[in-house]
């Protein structure tokens, strides 16, 4: 099976480089590989210590974070490589001031493998989530690289739990500890004679509570909103979009304001969407000309900045649920903001747990969304009840970060 693995490592590598010539994504994929080596040669010496920390993207970033700042901290003579596999990922974060080198992860090939390791040489090594590369774990466990997986979640489905896994089996026991998300994770690799497993939670709880207590003040957006309420549909999709939008031009309800932070910020999406309104609109990228308290609707087409847009809201609306992936609930639910989104949630467990608990409330179609929009809008002690919800939930999950800080100073030498 390695042989298989490997060969098609090989083929895969060599048909990127082909697709890339036609992809934007892809190129970015293949040309930020091109010189990884030449980086790491440059930028660590055969003395340094260094601990080396693996994020898929952007999203499992958010959930590294806590735990690449407190690793800073606690071990400031330590060099910290912080790894990507996808550009969404490196792209958004490759300027980030915790890590002192970032990169894309290269390609799953043993001599990537040998080389990346004698280059990084970590003395731990962390996978946030998932991303179980062979080769690059099947050699951290012969060179004795301790290796840890955080806020880790299997499902059944996953080939390491059917019956002709055993190959993809051997990968999970090379790690020397799994942080979990829940209980069923842990049953799960229970099952499959794997019992170095504490249930810790998810990480990105205390990202988000840890942002509560950062300054998060934007004047625009103090300026825009004013007396009013504020509802932010943020991270949306078309899809979606149109909902809200649908929801605006009809809305009657005074003392209201609008932000939209579209996922995709494109210019021609972006004028699309600003010419489906039918009020007074602002964009980010105009408002030095603009007079924000006057508008109606903002349009925030830059990135980097939803997290403290999310702290003036009243009412959110998170995009993706209506076909293309949820984004993060979490960060309005931190802020005591009650949720709304669309109905495909299933693969997210904090969306599932907060519609449970009521804090979340999800929407089928335009009607439904109008609906939801409306009671929290005018009925105060609504909103006050859904948003304590949010609060509560994010604060009772808080204390992954710390779990597996505690195991790492305990059982690792660095």
């Amino acid at each position: 099976m390695y042989f298989l693995y490997n060969l098609s490592v090989s083929v895969a590598g060599f048909f990127l480089q082909i697709i890339a010539l036609f992809n934007k994504k892809l190129k970015l994929f293949v040309d930020g590989r091109k010189s990884i080596f030449q980086q790491l040669e440059r930028d660590i010496s055969n003395s340094d210590k260094t601990i080396w920390i693996h994020c898929a993207s952007l999203g499992e970033f958010e959930q590294g974070r806590p735990i690449i700042e407190k690793l800073k901290t606690q071990f400031p003579n330590h060099k910290i490589v912080l790894s990507f596999f996808s550009p969404s990922g490196f792209e958004v974060r490759k300027n980030y001031e915790a890590a002192d080198i970032i990169c894309y992860l290269p390609l799953d090939s043993k001599y990537n493998v040998h080389k990346f390791l004698n280059l990084v040489h970590p003395e731990l090594a962390i996978f946030v989530k998932y991303e179980f590369w062979p080769n690059y774990l099947k050699e951290l466990k012969n060179r004795g690289i301790k290796t840890i997986l955080v806020s880790g979640i299997f499902r059944k489905r996953q080939p390491f739990f059917k019956a002709n896994g055993s190959w993809m089996r051997k990968s999970l026991q090379t790690f020397d500890h799994f942080f979990v998300q829940d209980s069923n994770s842990k049953e799960l690799l229970s099952s499959i004679d794997i019992e170095n497993v504490s249930v810790s939670g998810d990480t990105r709880f205390d990202r988000v509570w840890e942002i509560t207590t950062q300054n998060n003040s934007l004047k625009f957006v103090e300026e825009f909103k004013g007396e009013n309420l504020l509802l932010v549909a943020g991270s949306t999709w078309k899809d979606g979009e149109e909902k809200v939008v649908d929801y605006i031009n009809a809305s009657t309800v005074e003392n209201i304001k609008f932000l939209i932070a579209p996922h995709n910020i494109n210019p021609k999406g972006i004028e699309e969407l600003k010419n489906s309104i039918n009020k007074t609109v602002v964009l980010y990228s105009e408002m030095e000309k603009s007079d924000l308290s006057t508008a109606t609707v903002f349009i925030a087409d830059t990135i980097g900045i939803l997290t403290k847009i999310y702290s003036y809201a009243d009412i959110a609306y998170v995009g993706g649920g209506f076909a293309t992936g949820l984004h993060n609930v979490l960060e309005p639910a931190t802020f005591g903001v009650p949720v709304i989104i669309g109905p495909q949630y299933d693969k997210f467990r904090e969306a599932k747990e907060l519609v449970e608990a009521r804090g979340c409330l999800v929407v089928k179609d335009t009607e439904q969304m109008k609906e939801q929009f409306n009671k929290l809008l005018t009925d105060i002690d609504y909103r006050k009840s859904t948003g304590d919800i949010c609060t509560s939930y994010v604060k009772n999950n808080i204390g992954a970060t710390e779990m597996v800080m505690n195991y790492i100073s305990k059982n690792v030498e660095v």
